[in-house]
């Protein structure tokens, strides 16, 4: 039985291992915007497939029988591919798509519908943001010139960036004793990130709960293909769909 895994994501690793050892041939794809990614085991392809009509051409000459999208809940374009790839191809598709995070009691959440107004909720209320939203939107943040940012992501990130900042590079998973600090050592006065769920990067949540710090928070897009895809929550359960339909 063959697999295509789209995304690096922790899910996508573990749900890769599983099927290697239940006997599955899987080919894990990742978008190779990390120098030095993470990889799963299994066989590995870094690199797009040229939009919906390479991806459909792939998964037809690789003999795969099932799609697994298990990228980064905002990923929308390759999240859109799979989905137009599997109406093409009449493959099932499997979308194992964490839950957002929901807000706690003592959170104080500000909740936009994209970057653009998270940058003008940060421009109108606060002077030293901390961005932890990657690398690839930071650009939005790059024409407040008032701001003091603290950015983390894994990698140096490209211009045009924010003209007072401070770039912490590091790879989570993070933990909240260490978010505390940082957010203390920078004195940072409101976190931007975007609502992906999961654990490994749920202790800024906490620790700006704890810090009393608003937290700036983009709401995810509608999953693409969720009109076709059954989805999953989580490892075991989109192991189990996969398994059904193999």
């Amino acid at each position: 039985m063959r697999a295509l895994i789209l995304g690096g994501t922790g899910e996508a690793r573990a749900l890769a291992k599983k099927l290697v050892d239940a006997g599955w041939f899987v080919t894990s794809s990742l978008a190779g915007r990390v120098s030095e990614p993470k990889l799963p085991v299994g066989s590995v392809r870094i690199g797009g497939f040229g939009g919906p009509a390479g991806l459909a051409k792939w998964l037809i000459s690789d003999a795969t029988e099932v799609i697994i999208d298990a990228t980064h809940p905002f990923a929308e374009k390759i999240s859109e591919s799979a989905a137009e790839a599997a109406r093409a191809t009449g493959l099932p598709l499997i979308a194992l798509h964490r839950p957002a995070w929901e807000q706690q009691k003592g959170d104080n959440w500000i909740e936009v519908g994209s970057m653009e107004e998270a940058v003008r909720v940060v421009a109108d209320r606060f002077s030293s943001p901390f961005l932890t939203i990657g690398r690839q939107q930071l650009a939005a943040f790059a024409g407040d010139s008032n701001g003091r940012y603290l950015i983390r992501c894994v990698e140096k990130p490209p211009p045009p960036l924010p003209k007072n900042r401070k770039v912490v590079l590091s790879r989570g998973p993070y933990d909240v004793a260490g978010e505390r600090k940082i957010m203390r050592d920078y004195a940072v006065d409101c976190v931007v990130t975007k609502n992906s769920g999961g654990a490994a990067t749920y202790a800024k949540i906490e620790a700006a709960r704890d810090l009393r710090k608003p937290v700036v928070m983009v709401q995810r897009p509608k999953l693409p293909g969720a009109d076709i895809a059954i989805v999953a929550t989580d490892v075991d359960e989109a192991y189990n769909a996969v398994i059904r339909r193999g």
